[in-house]
């Protein structure tokens, strides 16, 4: 039932559908396209992952020289969220969306051209290459604020389930296509190896395309006689925002120190491991991430957001710090492959608790703003990597687990008493959102 206002008139009137309350019909073609592009760009990010790693290896690069790269991959993303986080609901989240996948195709023919390692700084200066399969850049963010637009509650967390599920097979099939082709250890022209993304970008653009207006923020999706200006957050929201993103970037920090990228490095100087052999390691990481995924609907639906998101996170840094320890290849594998199976259950749980936790027009802004501190925060981890190799090869992965860690106790220690609006509810009426954000104020 629409909700009714009462002017100062007296007259009542019909109030304007929320942002972001869910559209009738469009989850028939919303979710299976933002699904199907995701898993694209996982391809592309998986592949470009290892492609990237082996390459750094390959070159002879010095520590700061990787750091340096993996900084400015990391980095890019951080000023294109930026732009998405100001002009995405004013320009039109499909527009950014589509010439986002289309900078992917760009930047790829790029480094096909001419594969030197200062112009993968400069492409990925573009902000949508990513360096690990996991890609939460600007990107990303659009596709959780369409995904929470055009879904309630329960559906929307066993999307975001999906949507993980889907751009973590992906990655993984995208990471062992790297590895099997072997391409940067066969000689020859080496730009070949990322010939790929430019295919994968472009057709991740013609599916975007095929997104309706129901993806858009109201001033957009409405019509003109009914368009909204858009309002900054009152007090309490920015509170939540703020306090999230502060924890955010903690852990993102953290795992500035061990991108994808570097565990691939790290396997292939500490172990003297091949394309394929990382490529394989990949391959089952990404699929038990894949299972993860899935899981964490359910447990999140069980538990709550906020339980499994913690104490699913907590063991999985314990085995990431143990990592620096691994004595051979097999032992290395197998931390990675048991750590994989907890790591990302956070992420989806993570998305449903900031789309539910803020109210349905704050959406864009918060999804922008808290993955704009995880690519703050990221970037110093990656530019302080080759520092901490001057201390032990493996002390990333200790600081990086160590730094997680404490993430998780903060998130829980802060939020633990904070009540979870029901989004069904908060989609149409403001109150619950106030007394979760009261309680982030006063807990």
């Amino acid at each position: 039932m629409r909700v009714r206002a009462v002017g100062q008139d007296g007259k009542v009137s019909p109030a304007p559908r929320a942002s972001g309350t869910a559209v009738p019909g469009a989850r028939r073609r919303t979710v299976p396209i933002v699904l199907a592009v995701r898993g694209t760009r996982g391809l592309a990010s998986g592949y470009f992952a290892v492609v990237l790693g082996i390459e750094l290896h390959r070159r002879g690069l010095s520590g700061l020289d990787v750091s340096g790269v993996l900084g400015a991959v990391v980095g890019g993303a951080a000023w294109t969220l930026l732009a998405v986080r100001r002009y995405a609901d004013r320009v039109g989240r499909r527009r950014l969306y589509v010439a986002g996948h289309l900078a992917q195709a760009a930047a790829g023919l790029a480094l096909t051209l001419e594969p030197a390692w200062w112009l993968i700084v400069v492409a990925g200066l573009l902000g949508t290459l990513s360096s690990e399969s996991n890609d939460s850049g600007p990107l990303g963010a659009l596709e959780q604020v369409m995904l929470a637009s055009t879904l309630e509650h329960s559906a929307r967390l066993r999307a975001f389930g999906r949507y993980g599920a889907v751009g973590a097979a992906a990655g993984a099939l995208g990471a062992l296509g790297a590895g099997w082709l072997g391409l940067l250890g066969s000689g020859g022209n080496q730009g070949v190896g990322y010939l790929p993304l430019v295919p994968l970008g472009l057709i991740g653009a013609l599916m975007a395309m095929r997104l309706g207006r129901e993806v858009e923020h109201e001033t957009l999706s409405a019509p003109a006689s009914r368009a909204v200006t858009p309002q900054a957050p009152d007090a309490r929201t920015r509170s939540v925002i703020e306090r999230l993103s502060a924890l955010f970037a903690v852990d993102a920090f953290g795992s500035g120190f061990t991108v994808q990228a570097f565990v691939a490095y790290w396997i292939a100087r500490r172990f003297d491991a091949t394309a394929l052999q990382i490529g394989v390691i990949f391959l089952v990481v990404g699929l038990l991430q894949t299972w993860s995924m899935v899981m964490a609907s359910r447990l999140g639906a069980r538990f709550g957001l906020l339980k499994t998101m913690v104490f699913t996170h907590l063991p999985s840094n314990a085995l990431l710090a143990s990592l620096a320890f691994a004595p051979n290849l097999a032992v290395a594998a197998g931390i990675l492959w048991a750590r994989s199976t907890l790591s990302q259950m956070d992420v989806p749980t993570r998305n449903a608790y900031v789309m539910a936790l803020v109210p349905p027009s704050e959406r864009t802004r918060a999804a922008a703003t808290t993955g704009l501190a995880r690519l703050l925060g990221r970037p110093l981890g990656a530019l302080l990597t080759g520092v901490s190799q001057l201390v032990s090869f493996g002390a990333p992965f200790v600081i990086a687990g160590t730094l997680k860690a404490g993430y998780d106790l903060g998130l829980w220690a802060w939020f633990r008493h904070v009540p979870l609006p029901h989004a069904r509810d908060a989609d149409r009426d403001p109150a619950p959102i106030k007394e979760a954000t009261d309680a982030v104020d006063d807990p």
